[in-house]
């Protein structure tokens, strides 16, 4: 007997569930790319991507995953030499700042660990002790997804401004745009970079980087950017090859399309609304379970926690085991520790996530937590009961 057979659950923190809505639209022959429908669709992506990022201000689109745009919004802001200030929470933060080191930027990194989010005295203070403004960037993850710390991007703008320090914001919501609040407007961030494959709900290969009137006037004065990654034509094409500096990414655009039209249809603040509720599920069964075992998560503080991604500790090997046990004996796959290794946990085997992005609901996530749980049975991992029953009170509270 397997009891894996039947429909898959793919809950790492992204690629996310695709929808068969995007699947559908998706699911078509080639377009024609110099004229007709594909350009009247594409133009009318701009407003509503702009609508999810909540801002005014402009939007280029890569093909390119998230790796692509860290790359894409650096090359339009930095020069060689320019110094930046890289608050890091997990992996990604030092993963940013490692590729503007390499585009030859000079990275100081503010280390809070992988349990803790972005304390914003600190970086103000660095910015306060830079009074020739050397430091051109702040570099700041919203949600890592290896710890899955969330910080407070509205906090970091107030703190900067009250320095009176230029430096721009660029803010990574590769993991949290579409599911975690973001105001960008509100919040002054200056540079944003998202991509599509977690809360957008389309498979990987398209990003995105949004930007204001202060970041474009940055990059009129840089003396090169490459003709690929240069915002300008992208965000204002006077021919719509150049929105993609080629052929468009058609198929993505398709699945977009019906991404954008799903989130409109459900209201954005719904979509940020149904993350926190499911998000909080899945927190109140790992208290419960963790009452009389290993099982922890990683962030204490409930409001630096992400509502897209749960980073969770058990002990070595018991994250790997259970990951492995849930995925062959049940049919559900958990993302791994990735970037929690430890001296003793050189394998991340203590570590494992949750992905609850996008596409997701309350069934999907009772599944989930009930596969867990029957997980760590099976395996004799020690484990506080009531795990289930606390998070359905949580949605049936919603």
């Amino acid at each position: 007997m397997d009891l894996s057979r039947g429909r898959p659950y793919l809950a790492i923190p992204g690629p996310s569930v695709m929808p068969e809505e995007v699947l559908r639209a998706m699911h078509r022959g080639a377009p024609n790319i110099y004229e007709g429908a594909l350009m009247e669709m594409t133009y009318g992506l701009l407003p509503d991507l702009k609508m999810v990022a909540r801002t005014q201000h402009e939007v280029a689109i890569y093909i390119a995953n998230g790796h692509g745009v860290w790359e894409a919004a650096l090359a339009n802001v930095l020069a060689p030499g320019d110094k930046i200030l890289v608050p890091a929470t997990g992996r990604f933060g030092f993963g940013w700042g490692g590729m503007a080191e390499g585009l030859g930027a000079e990275p100081k990194y503010v280390d809070f660990g992988r349990r803790n989010s972005i304390d914003v005295e600190k970086i103000a203070s660095e910015l306060d002790a830079d009074k020739n403004h050397e430091i051109k960037a702040v570099l700041a993850v919203h949600v890592d997804t290896s710890s899955s710390a969330k910080s407070d991007i509205a906090a970091l703008r107030y703190a900067m401004d009250a320095t009176g320090h230029p430096a721009l914001l660029m803010v990574d919501c590769i993991a949290s745009l579409g599911c975690d609040q973001f105001e960008m407007d509100a919040w002054g961030v200056d540079v944003m970079v998202a991509a599509c494959q977690k809360g957008l709900m389309v498979p990987p290969g398209v990003g995105f980087v949004f930007f204001n009137e202060k970041a474009a006037e940055v990059r009129k004065v840089l003396p090169r950017v490459s003709s690929y990654w240069d915002w300008s034509g992208r965000a204002q094409p006077e021919m719509y090859y150049q929105l993609f500096c080629g052929t468009a990414p058609t198929h993505h655009l398709f699945g977009l399309r019906a991404a954008l039209d799903m989130i409109k249809d459900e209201g954005l603040e719904n979509v940020w609304a149904r993350h926190e509720v499911l998000a909080k599920a899945i927190w109140a069964a790992s208290e419960a379970w963790g009452a009389g075992g290993p099982f922890e998560l990683n962030i204490a503080d409930p409001a630096a926690r992400s509502h897209a991604v749960t980073a969770l500790r058990i002990g070595a090997p018991y994250g790997t085991a259970l990951r492995r046990w849930t995925q062959d004996k049940a049919g559900l796959t958990l993302g791994i520790g990735l970037g929690m290794a430890t001296e003793d946990d050189p394998g991340s085997d203590g570590f494992f996530r949750f992905g609850h992005m996008g596409h997701v609901n309350a069934q999907m996530i009772l599944g989930l937590l009930a596969t867990v749980q029957s997980g760590m049975v099976a395996l004799d991992i020690p484990h506080g009961s009531g795990g289930i029953e606390a998070a359905s009170a949580v949605l049936a509270r919603a």
